[in-house]
């Protein structure tokens, strides 16, 4: 049986095709460019039994229902709407936490156990929480680094528009790689801090795993970091579909 798992975000869309539980393919379309024919192509003669789909982009959610059923021949489960994240939410108001941070909480849990801190860098960086009872605890929410790096060219006059890449040095000598390194060596200082404040009341040992688009390039400043899975949500995919309907083949 072959999976496909769909992680849907405002800046990519991941994919990755299963087969139990191991990753036989992936690939990443950006969101705005999403289309039936691309996601065809990429997919290419691999064969589609199944599908499971997180989203936290609604405008992306009609291609990528429409085109998966087309080429599964049957609906895709649509965690939130036809799926549930099988993990206990104690967020104050639970309909508000992205599905993806659900996702990575459960695999999370599968993979490392609990407690866990889990910081996803995407399009935002996000903090997520568990507790060592396995409970969905919240987090923390801050820009991604795409996000200030366009937020300080758009907002001052003078700094230019630039490409996230690793800094030069840490003390610019030139305005792109003073722009760069405040934000790639102040958000790893960020990082560390929010997860050394986090172990303090969850306990020392608590392990802080990184994920998302931009953690390779991050986690080489980060010093807090326990390990690093770039593929954690669409390995969450997988265990959810795969626990739900207790399929092993």
């Amino acid at each position: 049986m072959t999976l496909i798992c769909v992680d849907a975000g405002n800046t990519n869309v991941n994919f990755g095709i299963f087969k139990k539980n191991k990753i036989i393919k992936k690939f990443t379309i950006p969101t705005k460019k999403l289309t039936f024919s691309g996601i065809r192509r990429k997919i290419g003669k691999t064969q589609v039994d199944e599908v499971i789909i997180s989203s936290v982009v609604p405008g992306a959610n009609k291609i990528l229902g429409e085109s998966l059923r087309l080429l599964s021949g049957k609906p895709p489960f649509v965690l939130g709407k036809n799926l549930a994240v099988p993990v206990k939410n104690l967020y104050r108001y639970p309909r508000q936490v992205g599905q993806d941070r659900l996702v990575n909480a459960y695999a999370g849990i599968k993979l490392f156990g609990a407690p866990l801190i889990i910081v996803d860098l995407g399009t935002a960086i996000t903090f997520d929480v568990i507790s060592k009872n396995r409970e969905y605890l919240g987090g923390l929410i801050l820009p991604g680094l795409n996000i200030s790096l366009r937020a300080l060219s758009r907002e001052t006059a003078l700094l230019p528009r630039v490409k996230l890449r690793p800094p030069r040095e840490l003390i610019g000598r030139d305005t792109a790689n003073s722009m760069l390194s405040g934000i790639v060596c102040g958000s790893s200082v960020l990082i560390d801090g929010v997860i050394k404040k986090i172990k303090n009341k969850l306990g020392a040992s608590t392990p802080a795993i990184g994920t998302g688009g931009d953690i390779k390039l991050i986690s080489r400043y980060c010093t807090k970091l326990d390990g690093i899975d770039p593929d954690l949500t669409i390995k969450g995919l997988n265990f959810i579909y795969r626990d739900t309907f207790k399929i092993s083949a």
